[in-house]
């Protein structure tokens, strides 16, 4: 992931796209009341013309070999027009990294030109099922439900994956399956190459959500779906290594999607509270509103600067990695993203509560991610696992 290439500010290229492509449309596609339709294949056509879709693949395959900490960045701004954008571009984003520093020679060959070169091409990962979520963060000793069992040449997979973002758009899925039953979800599964289309492949239903409706979730089936030997990915029962030695930003990413719906809340708080006259005086000048503002910029100032360090560590790799910065960044920026979208709400009044204003849409997206790329209470107790190891054996 190393350092990036080129002097192009791709933070202030997100932050045009994003006022100029995505905001103006964003609140009517939310309110679409088909999850489908709430998809824009135009925005990500535009994201690919700008840059955006491809930027962390390296100038080898066409990118811009952007490294973490500028992703996180260029993550937020998309996050300030739309939640939802932001996920979709940030999923291909972060997939590709994993796919250069993970895939052979030939895999990266075969697939990378493809992302490159197709501006519709976008990426998923399949991990989570109905019945296995979180728990897989905790490595709890229980199966996927998903499994791949060995045939000549490949290998036949079975079973079903929920709540997958790009799900049901995406052209390429990384996908975790058991392969060595009894051993658990992290000692025990393997990650597989998915093309769409594949025979045995199919998407289920298209989940119908409170917010972050511009990005689609969905289903993935699979009813004896063959995968060729050349499409796995690292080895046999190493699933899990690939996301432990390849996604460390994947939690600042997720963490940078949400603090942009804490940004333009607070933008929201300021440029209201300056036009807003009452009590006999503009809201800004009324103390307790001054001090709501302040804290809400506090926490988004704090939040952004654990996050950027939590990418900054992800690029340079080695010591300077603390295993809790894969946690906890989330847990914070969405905490604090609640909080700055309620109080938004609040300084807002009634006006806050109905829709043309929009506010309404911050709270829910922002809820989105007290759930989404782990739940909070389980990144906690992963953090807590890992400051359980650093702690010296008693005896």
């Amino acid at each position: 992931m190393g350092e990036e290439t080129g002097n192009t500010d791709w933070v202030a290229i997100a932050a045009r796209f994003g006022a100029e492509v995505v905001a103006p449309v964003a609140a009517g596609l939310d309110r679409r009341p088909n999850p489908e339709d709430c998809f824009s294949w135009e925005i990500v056509e535009a994201a690919s013309v700008a840059g955006l879709r491809t930027a962390t693949l390296s100038t080898e395959y066409g990118g811009a070999g952007i490294n973490s900490l500028t992703t996180a960045m260029v993550v937020e701004e998309l996050g300030k027009a739309d939640l939802g954008v932001s996920v979709v571009i940030a999923q291909t984003l972060k997939i590709a990294q994993t796919l250069q520093a993970a895939a052979s020679p030939e895999q990266r060959d075969r697939f990378l030109p493809q992302l490159a070169n197709n501006p519709r091409f976008l990426l998923a990962i399949g991990i989570t099922e109905p019945e296995n979520a979180s728990n897989y963060f905790l490595a709890y000793p229980e199966d996927f439900r998903t499994t791949a069992k060995r045939v000549d040449g490949g290998w036949v997979i079975n079973g079903k994956k929920h709540f997958i973002s790009n799900g049901n758009v995406a052209s390429l899925y990384l996908l975790f399956a058991q392969t060595e039953p009894g051993k658990g979800l992290v000692e025990g599964s393997t990650c597989y190459l998915i093309p769409r289309p594949s025979q045995g492949f199919s998407i289920g239903r298209v989940h119908d959500k409170m917010g972050e409706r511009l990005a689609n979730n969905a289903e993935l089936l699979f009813e004896d779906c063959f995968v060729p030997d050349e499409n796995l990915l690292g080895v046999v029962g190493g699933g899990f290594d690939i996301l432990t030695r390849f996604f460390p930003a994947s939690n600042a990413y997720a963490a940078s999607s949400v603090l942009g719906v804490a940004s333009a809340a607070y933008q929201r708080s300021v440029d209201w509270t300056r036009t807003r006259f009452q009590g006999g005086a503009y809201l800004i000048e009324h103390d307790s509103v001054a001090a709501d503002l302040a804290r809400m910029r506090m926490l988004i100032d704090a939040a952004r600067a654990y996050v950027h360090k939590a990418a900054r560590a992800a690029d340079l790799g080695g010591s300077d990695w603390d295993p809790t910065l894969g946690a906890l960044p989330k847990v914070f920026a969405s905490e604090v993203a609640t909080e700055v979208t309620t109080t938004t709400l609040a300084l807002h009044g009634g006006h806050g509560y109905m829709r043309e204003l929009g506010i309404e849409k911050l709270v829910r997206d922002a809820a989105a991610f007290l759930h989404s790329d782990g739940a909070n209470r389980t990144l906690l107790l992963k953090a807590a696992r890992s400051i359980r190891a650093e702690l010296p054996t008693n005896g």
